[in-house]
């Protein structure tokens, strides 16, 4: 079902406060001015064993201009919705420039901040609108009926033999954005997407030992319709936790050492996110992201030559993947949305990137990844949907699980650590299962898979077919400095990997 842009958000004097802004912008001198107004909506419901535990229901409004003036970026928002007060905004953000040219000339080292700001082509999209892909507005769901769900569903997992508790969340936003550049670009968009999850606890009354299992179902940029039918078999994943849990609390711990994996899309697309969405960053990789969370392992210098995975990897970075978390249609650039390689044939061969990081690093054009969460925030370089290709005539995950002889099947993510070069690191799970003679053979507790990225790509020996695909993802990546938050997800087969060695984590933690 195709959405319009919501008329309550239209009708904010979004045109005449970008027409003030950016030709204050232009009398003032500015090379560049870009306007962003939000709207962006954002709630959430918490239940504990089925009975309501909080709830917020909040809108971020407001409106921010960017511009660049004398080589140097400025940046200054507001709320006032008057003319005058877009035009002061748009002074703030020329004096911030300036502010900013002067004191990088008086370092003594202009080439620090990677030289004057220039920013890669664009084409004008002129009075381009853009919807997500969604059939029922959350927000026009009576929240009543929303809650009702989750406590129904609470309350039957509650109702088998050994869960003891169960948590239930449902996060929503509806976000809504209109941009205009000096160039001529004005773009309108709007998205949805939800995120619900149902944890259940099993709890040991004679040991106090406890463990927990959580739904599989990733966020999603869908509607509603994602809850009743559409997208997931809620359903029948509610009925096969408890007898999961119940098996998870037997489960022998894992005795650690060399295994063959096959890891499920459920847990792999966190791998990808970490070891290989934020490493291609290249404002990462350029150093210009060093203060929070790191570098990357994957130079600029190694672009082509790279050997990131064995020759079955292909990943591309996409802005248009439907009901994708970080798709949309235009970036807070004004770039349209892109799908393009990051991995291939198991080789580094792209990055993503933002105007300004193209244009230094010599490509011709950015392809869409900049974004910020709010009108109070600069857009800086963001992740796109980083997904792991399927093999189009790949095997089933059944398949790959009968091609291993003595090795763990990974399903779900949990906990994660990874170093600041995205290159070492371990990975954790909701459930793992011993594989014998090609045959799943009981879960195992205590689990962790440890390597290093290129270590670990390179020893992926096949990739699943398209129906072992699933887009799965999170809604909480950070970045930045004032740190910001994106919803990004990453699409990915099952795999086969070879050799990993597994931690056990209780022995690691000294227990």
């Amino acid at each position: 079902m195709g959405h319009e842009v919501d008329q309550s958000f239209l009708e904010l004097p979004l045109r005449a406060l970008a027409d003030a802004a950016l030709a204050r912008a232009r009398a003032l001198g500015a090379e560049h001015a870009d306007f962003r107004f939000e709207r962006v909506r954002y709630a959430s419901w918490r239940l504990r064993d089925a009975k309501a535990a909080g709830s917020s229901d909040s809108t971020d409004l407001g409106y921010a201009v960017r511009v660049v003036h004398g080589g140097a970026w400025g940046f200054a928002s507001g709320v006032d919705r008057t003319m005058d007060a877009a035009a002061r905004v748009a002074s703030q953000a020329v004096a911030m420039a300036k502010l900013s040219a002067r004191v990088i000339a008086a370092s003594g080292a202009p080439d620090a901040a990677g030289g004057p700001v220039e920013l890669a082509a664009e084409p004008v999209h002129a009075e381009k609108t853009w919807v997500s892909a969604y059939d029922v507005d959350p927000f026009e769901v009576p929240d009543d009926e929303k809650t009702g769900l989750l406590a129904e569903w609470s309350a039957r997992l509650l109702r088998a033999d050994g869960v003891a508790h169960v948590d239930a969340s449902l996060m929503t936003v509806h976000e809504n954005k209109f941009y205009a550049d000096t160039a001529g670009t004005v773009t309108t968009q709007q998205r949805v997407r939800l995120h619900p999850v149902l944890t259940a606890v099993a709890v040991n009354g004679e040991s106090g030992e406890f463990d927990s299992m959580r739904t599989l179902a990733p966020p999603a940029g869908r509607g509603f319709e994602y809850l009743t039918g559409t997208g997931w078999d809620w359903d029948g994943e509610l009925e096969r936790i408890p007898g999961l849990l119940a098996e998870k609390m037997r489960a022998p711990s894992v005795a650690a050492g060399t295994y063959d994996l096959v890891v499920d899309p459920s847990n792999l697309w966190l791998t990808i996110h970490e070891s290989i969405g934020h490493a291609t960053e290249l404002d990462r990789a350029l150093g210009f992201e060093a203060a929070y969370a790191g570098t990357s392992f994957a130079t600029f210098d190694q672009l082509g030559t790279l050997r990131y995975g064995s020759p079955v990897m292909q990943v591309t970075g996409d802005r248009t993947a439907e009901h994708g978390l970080a798709t949309t249609g235009y970036d807070d650039e004004g770039v349209e949305a892109q799908s393009w390689d990051l991995v291939r044939d198991g080789t580094l061969v792209g990055y993503q990137l933002d105007r300004r990081i193209a244009r230094l690093a010599g490509f011709e054009r950015s392809n869409g990844c900049a974004y910020a969460d709010s009108p109070a925030h600069v857009p800086v370089q963001r992740m796109a949907n980083v997904s792991l290709r399927p093999d189009p005539g790949g095997l089933s995950t059944e398949d790959l699980i009968g091609g291993v002889e003595h090795g763990i099947y990974v399903v779900g993510d949990r906990s994660w650590s990874i170093d600041m070069q995205r290159y070492n690191f371990q990975f954790t799970g909701q459930r793992f299962f011993r594989i014998e003679h090609g045959r799943l053979a009981g879960q195992l507790r205590d689990v962790a898979y440890q390597a290093t990225t290129t270590d670990f790509w390179g020893s992926m020996e096949a990739v699943g077919g398209p129906q072992t695909y699933v887009l799965g993802g999170a809604f909480n990546c950070g970045k930045a400095q004032p740190g910001q938050v994106a919803a990004v997800s990453h699409g990915c087969p099952s795999a086969l990997f070879r050799g990993v060695n597994i931690l056990n984590t209780t022995q690691e933690a000294g227990r």
